[in-house]
């Protein structure tokens, strides 16, 4: 009687066994390959700095792809053909040669301030591929090479400016009309009176007091930013460290003002987001033509658009516990 329970019991398990390696091999009949592109153009850097970017940022950003007989296996396959394809989008290595020395600059900063964020490389995929993490000697050579490209400093500026403001006050007293973006930002100095909803510092020296307009703020302190409403204007004023006699740091010299204006009718191009810079004291505009944002500023905004609604500094009145989750999930 026994005997008889047993194979029962048996025959549902095997039954249910062989349906769940059915289901997996046919999945294996819709898997297409990822396609195969050429390599047009390799970035030159140093052999440490590319040995870096090989190991954590070409199987997904490049044509070369070196993957692991599990990421070909469906249905994990289909998320690393997905996520691949969009990581070419945003920046390839294997057509590095068609970006202009500014766009390789800018690419370089953005990949910097991405693996400082501990944004990239993306933390489910590191968990299978442990090789790829980003130590912080890496990130070391990454931020002293990307600094060479434009020739700064690494080290702190102990000029005192009493007045972190001062530079952005002197080139607008001789305005007669202010300096407006490609794209049709405008720069104003009411961003000064705004409240400050957040605050940062970067890889180059630099401190970030990020301002927000009243529908900004509102958005904010409501957590309703998913997505931000028409007419938020978000301004980040960046200027160089300064050291003080008793060793305390703030602002010093003004570098420049990045406006972000929420207005998803005029700008579809870059998801709804004007993007401009102003910089130096006579505050020109970066870019020649409209598209500088699209080429320059949304890719790598947008890998923050489910957290933080593409901005990268997060304001400090975030209902914190949402965004922890939310981070979680990515």
């Amino acid at each position: 009687m026994d005997s008889v329970k047993k194979k029962r019991t048996i025959k549902p398990i095997a039954i249910l066994f062989i349906a769940i390696l059915g289901t997996f091999a046919g999945l294996q009949l819709f898997n297409p390959p990822l396609e195969g592109k050429p390599v047009t153009g390799t970035i030159e850097a140093p052999r440490e700095v590319i040995s870096i970017l090989e190991r954590s940022c070409f199987n997904c950003h490049s044509n070369e792809q070196k993957l692991s007989w599990y990421d070909k296996i469906a249905p994990l396959s289909w998320a690393v053909k997905k996520d691949v394809e969009r990581a070419r989008e945003v920046m390839n290595f294997s057509e590095w040669s068609q970006l202009s020395p500014g766009e390789h600059k800018g690419r370089m900063y953005s990949i910097l301030n991405m693996m400082q964020a501990g944004k990239m490389p993306l933390h489910e995929y590191t968990l299978l591929h442990s090789s790829a993490k980003i130590s912080s000697k890496d990130i070391e050579v990454i931020r002293k090479y990307t600094l060479s490209l434009s020739g700064k400093n690494p080290t702190p500026i102990n000029k005192k400016i009493n007045d972190p403001h001062q530079d952005i006050k002197q080139a607008s007293a001789g305005y007669p009309g202010f300096p407006v973006s490609p794209n049709g930002v405008r720069y104003t100095p009411e961003f000064k009176k705004w409240k400050v909803i957040s605050m940062s510092t970067l890889f180059d020296n630099s401190i970030r007091v990020i301002y927000g307009n009243n529908i900004a703020v509102k958005a904010v302190e409501t957590d309703n930013f998913h997505p931000w409403p028409d007419g938020s204007i978000v301004v980040k004023a960046v200027f160089k460290q300064t050291e003080s006699a008793d060793g305390e740091i703030r602002p010093g010299e003004f570098i420049n003002a990045q406006f972000m204006v929420k207005d998803a009718k005029k700008y579809t191009d870059t998801e709804g987001w004007g993007f401009a810079k102003f910089s130096g004291k006579d505050l020109h505009p970066t870019g020649k033509t409209a598209s500088f944002a699209k080429e320059s500023c949304i890719a790598c905004h947008r890998q923050l658009a489910e957290p933080t609604g593409y901005l990268f500094d997060v304001p400090m009145k975030v209902n914190t516990k949402n965004l922890i989750e939310k981070l979680q999930k990515k």
